[in-house]
């Protein structure tokens, strides 16, 4: 006797994808105090600028969703999103410990990852975005944000 559990749920909308994230991070800020969300749309933005697709736009307003602990893994990969959304989430969660070399061959490894961390890198770097931290701060996250490119083969350019 089988157990089916009826047809899948259809695929959430971007504009689902978009409430679940902004719930899922509401009350968090980034370095500069600013409301979280506000960088998700600013990946989800730059992510569609780059001519990303849908699975890629929903996949910025989730890339670090599960990193900060704001939806579970499990949440995840139960959530109706498609397949390419999750591998592209989870290519961009960075693992507790992980050396950079490591996590830039994942994204490298998972098809439209690249882009979505490329719209990341670009607003993280943003010097107004930047502008506001302190100098050490400043110069630390420029450092990473740099060797990143490099490691994902995009040195020199956004």
């Amino acid at each position: 006797m089988s157990h089916d559990a009826g047809p899948p749920a259809p695929p959430l909308t971007l504009a689902e994808v978009e409430a679940t994230a902004r719930a899922a991070h509401a009350g968090q800020t980034d370095k500069a105090g600013r409301p979280y969300a506000g960088h998700l749309r600013a990946v989800a933005e730059g992510v569609r600028r780059r001519g990303g697709d849908d699975e890629q736009i929903a996949a910025a307003w989730l890339h670090d969703a599960v990193e900060d602990e704001a939806l579970t893994e499990r949440w995840l990969e139960e959530a109706p999103l498609s397949r390419r959304t999750k591998d592209i989430v989870l290519a961009l969660t960075k693992r507790a410990g992980e050396p950079p070399e490591a996590y830039a061959a994942r994204i490298l490894a998972t098809p439209g990852a690249l882009l979505v961390k490329e719209a990341d890198l670009a607003h993280n770097a943003d010097p107004a975005r930047l502008a506001v931290l302190d100098e050490a701060t400043r110069t630390r996250l420029t450092e990473k944000y740099t060797r990143m490119r490099a490691l994902l083969g995009r040195s020199g350019r956004e």
